[in-house]
């Protein structure tokens, strides 16, 4: 079975014709295991999450790896960045060495788990489950082409991931880079989601709304700053976990048909519920143990 996006559409239906935001496990479930290792996406398979998110960079010589700081001492036991090492040698790291377990202590120094690449972690995700692919890379024209030649050479052996894989970044070069694929299918860029978001927040303006098929992410939350220009200066007001969603700026993005918002730092059962009244069609969670959960019981809640 191969992923389509009617198919993941089923998992959004539940008794009664409710529509239950898809779970994402964000970094494959940060939260629940070392995040962007194998661990991780076998532990999101195993509480059934719809989607995969991975983080991806790439090594010296050319190899798409799954990491996301900017050096590897904040996770492993290596140091440096990845664009300094060769694909070899990050395999060879323990991605899971800065992971502190429930108990307060590090398990994964006495079991490692390998940091994987890119094909490594597609292998180990059903064919039929979308994958969203974050682009870490401040060289997206280093990391672009050797993501698409690794799609490439799996689609050559008989796969199909360029229909189940969905490209996001922070940097907006990686995306345009990426746009230069005609088979890639990329998220809108953030810049342009931020702005029509604060712009329905602060006009209650509908900027711009995203043409149909549109997939759109950004934070329900978020610490945001508002700057205030004068003939000699500026004022700035910064807002902690200012809201950046409404019912007003959902519709906004759900204007056209088939917009399909997702919405990141999604941890609670009242995020989760505040998602669904907004219609979003699907979170980013780091527990995909607790927010399966979640998901699961918004499905008796509503019969």
């Amino acid at each position: 079975m191969r992923w389509t996006a009617a198919a993941t559409d089923a998992g959004r239906q539940s008794a009664g014709g409710d529509r239950r935001p898809l779970v994402i496990a964000h970094r494959a479930g940060t939260a629940d295991f070392p995040e962007n290792t194998v661990r991780a996406i076998d532990g999101a398979l195993a509480h059934k999450v719809d989607m995969i998110w991975l983080s991806v960079q790439v090594s010296r010589d050319g190899v798409p790896v799954l990491y996301r700081p900017a050096d590897l001492s904040a996770l492993t036991d290596g140091t440096g960045k990845v664009a300094d090492h060769d694909a070899a040698e990050l395999t060879r790291l323990n991605a899971g060495y800065q992971f502190k377990g429930t108990s307060g202590g590090y398990p994964y120094r006495t079991h490692p788990t390998p940091l994987p690449t890119l094909e490594e972690a597609l292998r180990r995700i059903p064919q039929h489950m979308g994958v969203l692919l974050d682009m870490k890379s401040a060289d997206g024209q280093a990391l672009v082409p050797a993501i698409a030649k690794t799609l490439d050479a799996m689609e050559g052996r008989g796969r199909r991931e360029w229909q189940r894989v969905r490209f996001y970044s922070t940097e907006k070069p990686n995306l345009d880079a990426m746009a230069a694929y005609s088979q890639a299918r990329l998220f809108e860029d953030r810049d342009t989601t931020r702005t029509r978001l604060v712009t329905s927040r602060l006009t209650g303006n509908c900027l711009n709304a995203p043409r149909s098929g549109t997939w759109a992410a950004f934070e329900l939350r978020r610490d945001v700053t508002v700057t205030e220009k004068f003939t000699l200066g500026e004022g700035r007001s910064p807002i902690k976990q200012a809201l950046m969603w409404d019912r007003a700026a959902a519709a906004c993005f759900h204007t056209h048909s088939s917009v399909r918002t997702v919405l990141i730092g999604i941890d609670s059962k009242d995020d989760y519920t505040t998602a669904r009244k907004l219609d979003a069609y699907a979170v980013l969670a780091d527990s995909p143990e607790r927010m399966m959960k979640i998901k699961d019981e918004a499905a008796r809640t509503s019969r």
